[in-house]
């Protein structure tokens, strides 16, 4: 059996902010979960339930990404570019703003770097 050459730096790095990500939105989750009231019950629940899975699916496109699976890359990318639309919407928080502003961006440095390009790659000649 063939074994894989070892991660690039960079995609080890995105991949760990990945895992941090995940786990704060299982966080908010619990939060949201915690703060529900009568009013709004259905609302909270289903935030809850919705990051919760959102979470857990970063969670798994982080394994991924570690194990070399190209299609992990797709709902990273797409995360990133989320967060950098809402870093956009939450810049009169600054402090939030910008770290999800940096976390995105290296988080899209990583993926995008040709090494990990080249890691994830689905050419079984490369």
């Amino acid at each position: 059996m063939p074994t894989r050459p070892a991660n690039p730096a960079p995609l080890t790095v995105a991949a760990s902010l990945v895992v941090i990500q995940g786990g704060l939105l299982l966080v908010f989750a619990v939060l949201e979960l915690a703060s529900l009231s009568s009013d709004r019950i259905s609302l909270g629940v289903s935030t809850a339930i919705f990051f919760v899975i959102y979470g857990v699916v970063l969670l798994l496109c982080a394994w991924a990404l570690t194990r070399q699976q190209g299609w992990a890359r797709g709902p990273v990318l797409l995360t990133q570019l989320i967060q950098l639309g809402l870093a956009w919407n939450l810049r009169d928080t600054v402090l939030v703003a910008l770290l999800l502003l940096v976390a995105a961006l290296i988080v899209l440095a990583g993926m995008l770097h040709p090494a990990s390009i080249a890691a994830l790659s689905d050419d079984p000649t490369a």
